[in-house]
């Protein structure tokens, strides 16, 4: 849980850079390529190829090339389609595709994590909704689209990591995942990206180092292994705490506005939906006891 908590903070800052100094000035292909090729250089050093077998290693790659690669050029994407408040509000289902393809890949069915997951949907609807255009559509299917790579990148992540060995040295096999992603960047760029719209000042430069280094190198590697540490109702309501976060951040910082009765109402159903989960989980295990 700590693990998430910092990863939600640290991203939180992440969302405002992208909306301020790169949405529509920076290629999107390129801003995707250089985060996963900047990341990618954090854990090469690092790698170790003989801790993993050759399927294990195909499976990190892939999940790499899904829950990174292919949901990032979903979510740069969208931005071209939709406002930056119908991106967010779109972005609250994602609790209930980790929900669900959580029971799926684990051979299980939890009501109860569904529950917690459509509560902290609905924290996050109160406090993003402002209401939506006629033409919302095709923008909504693309931010779905990134929302389950995502989903599906942690789950397959959890159920990896729960074959494996718990004193495997997570830092030396994870450059497979930013290779996994590297894979999708490199001819998305090439087939898609323009080279006339690369970053042109020191700003966006630096915005795209820290991005790449921090938010995307240390920032996914933290949250993986925070998703293999929490149940599914959890990982699922922590998905959704990036939209407080993020609004609190961008009030504060860039004074952009915000109704902050629907930011503490949101923050408090999510919360609660935390708490729900948490109960839940006791009370299961001392009933097992």
């Amino acid at each position: 849980m700590t693990y998430l908590l910092g990863v939600t903070a640290l991203w939180a800052f992440s969302f405002s850079l992208i909306g301020v100094y790169l949405a529509g000035q920076v290629d999107s292909y390129f801003a995707v390529l250089l985060r996963i090729g900047l990341a990618t250089l954090v854990f090469l050093p690092l790698l170790r190829p003989k801790l993993l077998t050759m399927r294990q290693r195909l499976v990190l790659i892939g999940l790499g090339a899904i829950q990174l690669g292919v949901m990032y050029i979903f979510f740069y994407q969208s931005f071209l389609l939709l406002s930056v408040p119908e991106v967010l509000l779109f972005t609250i289902f994602t609790p209930l595709y980790i929900a669900m393809l959580d029971d799926l890949l684990f051979g299980r069915f939890t009501p109860f994590y569904l529950l917690t997951a459509l509560l902290a949907v609905l924290g996050a609807a109160v406090i993003r909704y402002d209401g939506i255009d006629a033409g919302f559509w095709w923008g909504f299917l693309v931010v779905q689209g990134a929302n389950l790579c995502f989903a599906l990148g942690q789950v397959g992540y959890r159920r990896l990591s729960a074959e494996l060995p718990d004193n495997l040295a997570w830092h030396n096999v994870f450059g497979w995942f930013f290779l996994g992603a590297l894979a999708v960047a490199v001819p998305a760029f090439a087939l898609l990206g323009s080279a006339a719209a690369l970053p042109s000042t020191a700003t966006q430069w630096a915005v795209l180092g820290w991005l790449g280094l921090v938010a995307s190198g240390l920032g996914y590697f933290v949250w993986n292994r925070g998703a293999t540490q929490v149940d599914a109702g959890t990982l699922a309501i922590m998905n959704n705490a990036l939209v407080p976060a993020g609004l609190l951040v961008n009030l504060v910082i860039w004074n952009r506005d915000a109704d902050i009765s629907r930011l503490l109402l949101g923050a408090l159903i999510m919360g609660f939906s935390l708490w729900l989960n948490h109960w839940w989980l006791e009370r299961r295990a001392q009933q097992a006891a």
